[in-house]
């Protein structure tokens, strides 16, 4: 399941550059947002399952989608719109799994008592590889075109932050519920954060195949299909094994930016997707997986 999970994530940058030539980003993701909530609310009834208990609940849950799905898509959108390349932005937000591991490093000396090292040596080697590989890969960019700019880099970064926080917080606060319901209430907070901003972007939608195949996947594949995989693995306990895979997904969609789009994939470029993968792979072995539990 992780790995069906990473593959259908992988295109999720690819789509944003099919879809953004055609639309705003914030329009595009309200459209998508409000399509889906359609979507899981027909599936709710049809399966006649079970909506969360409690008003705690439904609060962890709407967290979690301005967290998972305003803040860190609509960052990547922004991102994408403003001229950042698919790979690069996938490559930023794929360090999510160093976070991840960072906070599962400290919050485990946190729980156990001991006045351990809270980040082990091993990890601050990868912690160091992989920062470096991304400075390496981001530093050929700037002053290149704008590609990379305060904006772009701003909102990848928001991306990555909003992404660790709305997995940890899950994991953390929702109880084991039915993915369909979860998936329509956090759809609906992002919505409810995204529409309003929407009113501050001008540009008009070109209704054609491009835009409305680019909203179909985005709905029926990383929505319903993605985002549910995301939540029941974060459910079942397997959230460990989802940060430990995304490093894969910076080369994946680099690759397939480079076939789709043409994006250029220099020695500079592949070396520092090296580091930064092996610098990941560093720090999420060295995690204790329970503090996740």
């Amino acid at each position: 399941m992780p790995v069906v999970f990473v593959l259908i994530w992988s295109t999720g940058f690819i789509v944003a550059k099919f879809g953004l030539p055609y639309a705003p980003p914030l329009t595009f993701l309200a459209i998508r947002y409000l399509l889906s909530i359609v979507c899981f609310l027909a599936w709710t009834a049809l399966a006649k399952a079970a909506w969360p208990q409690g008003r705690a609940q439904w609060l962890h849950l709407g967290v979690t989608g301005v967290l998972m799905h305003a803040g860190y898509l609509g960052g990547v959108w922004i991102a994408v719109k403003g001229g950042m390349g698919s790979g690069l932005a996938a490559l930023i937000v794929g360090l999510q799994p160093v976070l991840t591991a960072l906070w599962v490093s400290w919050i485990a000396s946190v729980d156990t008592g001991q006045n351990e090292q809270k980040v082990t040596p091993r990890q601050w080697l990868g912690l160091a590889l992989g920062l470096g590989g991304l400075l390496l890969v981001v530093s050929r960019k700037f002053g290149s075109g704008h590609e990379v700019t305060a904006l772009t880099l701003a909102a990848t970064v928001i991306a990555l932050f909003s992404i660790t926080a709305g997995t940890l917080y899950q994991k953390r606060f929702v109880k084991p519920t039915d993915v369909r319901s979860a998936n329509a209430i956090q759809l609906g907070a992002a919505l409810l954060v995204t529409l309003p901003l929407t009113f501050l972007e001008s540009e008009a939608i070109t209704w054609n195949h491009s835009f409305m195949g680019a909203m179909a996947w985005s709905v029926l594949a990383l929505t319903l299909g993605g985002s549910s995989l995301l939540y029941l693995l974060i459910q079942r306990g397997a959230a460990t094994a989802v940060t430990s895979l995304l490093y894969l997904v910076p080369p994946t969609t680099a690759l397939m930016a480079w076939v789709l789009f043409d994006e250029l994939i220099t020695t500079s470029t592949v070396i520092g997707m090296a580091l930064t993968a092996v610098g990941v792979s560093l720090v999420v072995r060295a995690a204790k997986p329970k503090a996740l539990v």
